[in-house]
């Protein structure tokens, strides 16, 4: 259903070191940068990018939004692990087993530098 998802960032420099580090968790490769300072990640194929705003306004994490990436429990804990690590700031509880409405799930959350809500989630 998707092509892609892109999120904002001020400081790529720091989004950078934080996303090669947390794709590097589950198996991704550091960011190729396009010739208008994009970080772009491509994994199992998905492209998810880091783009300082068009607009000039500064970036901001969206209200609401949480951004889901496929993973098992342990990658999701390196993933979590290497966040943390890297300018990112664990939320929620920490990562584990959760039962509810969607079933089990294993699930780890951290915001990114710039504020982004991303998930960890294993299907249990």
């Amino acid at each position: 259903m998707f092509s892609h998802v892109m999120v904002g960032a001020d400081d790529i420099a720091a989004a950078k070191k934080f996303y090669d580090a947390t794709f590097a968790a589950f198996g991704g490769n550091p960011a190729i940068t396009d010739d208008n300072g994009r970080l772009i990640y491509m994994h199992n194929g998905g492209l998810f990018i880091v783009t300082p705003p068009i607009n000039g306004e500064p970036a901001c994490g969206a209200n609401g939004g949480t951004i889901g990436f496929a993973m098992t429990p342990e990658q999701a804990d390196a993933w979590h692990a290497a966040g943390v690590a890297n300018g990112g700031k664990a939320i929620e509880d920490p990562p584990g087993w959760r039962e509810g409405g969607f079933g089990r799930l294993y699930l780890a959350y951290l915001r990114d530098p710039t504020g982004n809500k991303l998930c960890a989630l294993h299907r249990g």
